[in-house]
């Protein structure tokens, strides 16, 4: 395999960090215009924002307002490469990776790959279910729910027009609950004004939850009142209901109750694709590779692990720590300080996760926040949740289009996003020449 050209080899120590998602981008920016040299790789040339993921699939934002050009990111940052590669393989004992532009080395190798929807070995939910974890899973979840209205359209049946227009979220967690209250708002204040000729009282949203509360990771005052505020939106929530199957219309519950929708969003858990080289000796827990106090991933002296990838225990966080933004941030600034005392010859220090809180919004003026020491539900939660994800965009035009774009929609309720852009389709003489390696690729 050849080597990833124009990296040059100029002395430098190599930091390499594979992903770009919070925790990668912020190790980037940190070690930018240091002594390192820094080689961010991913499947992807931009930065995604996940926690808005369902505003894009409800019509609300514009995918481009929470994608960010990486390599707009580093333009005046020297040191910083950017590489748009899936990683292959790791070579632990030659310090090297493989890639699909090729091969590198490494003196420090970051692994910040994230995790990937988890269908627990079901093949029939991973067929026809719909994922929530990318930008283009967003748009094509945004895609279907408009095409299967334009569908509706054209049944005078009303059971089976029933079956396009209801809408089925499996996953209490912040991304159904949040899902959930977008599309019950669009059903009461937007669907209808598109769609005058189709009878609404048909259309359900259901939330169905195998645990039996919303939001596990958050108190149970939080979790009472999310349901609370989905119910009151109209929403059918259903808890300890766990989805056995699905065959792209009826969904069967594991005590044979059946519903039909041909829309089924699948936010019910997830897991880290294997890493080879990596994952065969450091996998634990759905695939999350454990580490030390310092993000080493054990065995290893010069790779390491954050983010949702990282499995770490300390104190009450004896299943390692939450799956969430702020520990994976945390983890990177972390680390990133711990790399400059080496530089310094200083000694390193271990990272110890400080939990900042949660919040979850359900619809307007409607949201849950457990902080330290308060907890708040309602509006000011709501406001709150805005402020919150609204500086941690990135980029200061994304913003302001984010809040023009919130401002629109919350005096108007009616953004002008429902448009259904698929892509042309092309045939290829050589297909296997451009066929991507998807099973043996990370990011």
């Amino acid at each position: 395999m050849d080597t990833i050209k124009h990296i040059p080899e100029n002395g430098k120590t190599r930091v390499v960090i594979i992903g770009g998602g919070f925790a990668g981008l912020k190790l980037a920016r940190q070690l930018a215009n240091t002594k390192y040299q820094v080689v961010l790789i991913d499947r992807n040339n931009f930065h995604q924002f996940q926690p808005l993921f369902y505003q894009v699939a409800t019509s609300g934002l514009e995918p481009s307002s929470i994608s960010f050009p990486l390599r707009k990111i580093f333009q005046k940052k020297s040191n910083v490469h950017f590489r748009m590669a899936d990683l292959l393989e790791v070579n632990s004992k030659e310090n090297e990776i493989y890639t699909s532009l090729g091969k590198l080395k490494y003196d420090y190798l970051v692994l910040a790959t994230g995790v990937s929807t988890n269908y627990f070995g079901n093949k029939n939910i991973e067929e026809f279910s719909i994922p929530m974890k990318s930008v283009s899973e967003a748009i094509f979840l945004r895609n279907s729910i408009l095409r299967n209205y334009e569908k509706a359209l054209n049944e005078s049946d009303p059971e089976k027009a029933a079956n396009y227009m209801n809408i089925v979220l499996v996953g209490g967690g912040p991304t159904g609950v949040e899902l959930a209250g977008a599309l019950a708002e669009m059903k009461s204040e937007i669907l209808p004004k598109d769609y005058p000729e189709l009878d609404f009282s048909l259309m359900n949203v259901y939330l169905f939850e195998a645990s039996d509360k919303l939001l596990n990771g958050m108190s149970e005052k939080a979790s009472a009142k999310a349901k609370k505020f989905l119910e009151k939106l109209g929403v059918i929530v259903r808890t300890n209901a766990r989805v056995a199957d699905y065959d792209g219309l009826t969904i069967r519950l594991d005590d044979d109750e059946e519903f039909k929708s041909y829309t089924m969003v699948w936010a019910a858990g997830v897991a880290a694709r294997p890493i080879k080289g990596i994952s065969e000796n450091a996998s634990v827990r759905a695939g999350r590779l454990q580490v030390d106090q310092y993000n080493k991933i054990v065995g290893l002296d010069n790779v390491f692990a954050m983010g949702d990838l990282a499995y770490q225990t300390e104190g009450k966080f004896e299943n390692g720590h939450p799956q969430v933004a702020q520990v994976g941030l945390q983890q990177a600034g972390n680390l990133a300080k711990n790399f400059k005392r080496l530089l310094q010859n200083k000694e390193i220090k271990a990272f110890h996760y400080t939990d900042r809180g949660s919040m979850a919004t359900i619809g307007k003026n409607l949201a849950v926040a457990d902080l330290p020491g308060m907890k708040m539900q309602g509006f000011f939660a709501w406001v709150l949740w805005l402020f919150v994800h609204l500086m941690a965009i990135v980029g200061v035009k994304n913003r302001f289009f984010i809040l023009i774009n919130w401002v629109w929609n919350y005096f108007t309720s009616d953004q002008s996003l429902r448009v259904l852009i698929r892509p042309k389709k092309r045939s290829f003489t050589d297909k296997a020449s451009l066929k991507v390696k998807a099973d043996n690729a990370i990011v």
